[in-house]
């Protein structure tokens, strides 16, 4: 039986709540290192550089200063992501097009700057779309827009990287994180929903990370058992 990769340094936008959160907490409790990037300080102390995403230049740059703090990445995370709820001629297009920002630009901004990096390791990228990147849904069309291109993205990125980098597309359902904070009731879980533990969906992207070089997962779907959004 081969034996899983260790972790080394891994690269997590949106590490400073959520998902993103809770992959840095599993990656430290395997005896990992962590950088984060996000548009605040995590709670957890490790290196971090604050930055809007939604800034290719600025994300690409936080890269390279994330990189000179806590080292050079075998692994990144870009768990970074938001939604903007409502009808497509209801949402302002500033605001509408702002989630593709950090969600697909953002993304591929860190991944770019990350993988000469990777590239020397043979590390892996995992990237965070959604189960409505299998499906839409009403009053989501900037959101689900963006996570069929993060999809559509990892999967021609890992046959570009084949054989030097690992790409995994994670596609996770709901989740019970801050993410539908703020929403009005119309757009926020139900309160019987049944919504995965951010923790859980950590560890599948653990199993990821730890693949052996030359194994790969490609895409990682997890969710709760109820959740309603697949298939």
């Amino acid at each position: 039986m081969l034996a899983p990769r260790e972790l080394g340094t891994v690269l997590v936008t949106g590490g400073a709540s959520g998902l993103g959160a809770a992959v840095v907490d599993a990656v430290l409790a395997s005896g990992g290192k962590v950088g984060v990037l996000d548009r605040v300080a995590p709670a957890a102390d490790v290196p971090h550089v604050e930055v809007d995403l939604s800034d290719s230049t600025a994300a690409a740059a936080a890269v390279e200063e994330l990189v000179r703090r806590v080292g050079e990445p075998t692994a990144v995370v870009t768990a970074a992501g938001t939604d903007a709820c409502g009808r497509l001629v209801d949402v302002d297009p500033a605001t509408w097009e702002k989630v593709v920002a950090v969600n697909l630009f953002g993304t591929v901004a860190v991944v770019r700057a990350a993988i000469p990096y990777l590239a020397k390791v043979r590390g892996t990228v995992v990237t965070v779309a959604s189960t409505l990147a299998l499906r839409g849904m009403s009053d989501a069309t900037a959101y689900s827009a963006s996570k069929f291109a993060v999809r559509g993205f990892s999967h021609a990125l890992a046959a570009e990287l084949a054989g030097s980098v690992g790409v995994t597309c994670l596609v996770p359902g709901g989740m019970r994180t801050a993410f539908f904070d703020g929403r009005t009731e119309q757009y926020r879980p139900g309160p019987d929903a049944d919504l995965n533990d951010p923790r859980a969906t950590a560890g599948a992207v653990l199993t990821a990370l730890r693949q052996p070089v030359g194994s790969e997962i490609r895409e990682l779907l997890v969710m709760a058992s109820g959740e309603s959004s697949w298939p």
